[in-house]
């Protein structure tokens, strides 16, 4: 995979874990109700809410040159990323627990995607 392309496509699971992020704290800010209309429009007006719609944005304009340049059969299993990158995020920033199957499944997704992209770079060899 091409240097640059290799960098663009990183982006994805940086701004899908970033989106959650926010999510996660436009929701906390929203309140615990989601039954009244009162967490419907703080949520709307959570700059948290907006940051994590920013990112979504962001992340297709990136998303839609990566898929450009690369077979979708190969991308869209690279995104799995993200479920590592948020699930690290979810322990650093909100002291969320891990346990060992869930880091025992992530080092399964990364090795995933290690061969992923190991058997696509020796099959153009």
């Amino acid at each position: 995979m091409r240097r640059w392309l290799w960098m663009t496509w990183l982006a994805i699971p940086a701004l899908n874990t970033l989106q959650q992020l926010f999510l996660k704290l436009g929701a906390s800010d929203a309140g615990s109700s989601v039954a009244g209309s009162d967490w419907l429009g703080n949520l709307l007006v959570s700059p948290w809410f907006a940051a994590a719609v920013a990112a979504e944005i962001v992340c297709f304009v990136i998303w839609m040159t990566v898929l450009a340049e690369l077979d979708l059969s190969l991308a869209f299993p690279l995104s799995a990323a993200s479920y590592v990158f948020i699930m690290l995020m979810a322990w650093l920033a909100f002291g969320e627990r891990l346990d060992r199957r869930e880091l025992v499944g992530s080092l399964f997704i990364l090795a995933g995607i290690w061969c992923l992209v190991t058997a696509k770079s020796a099959s153009k060899d």
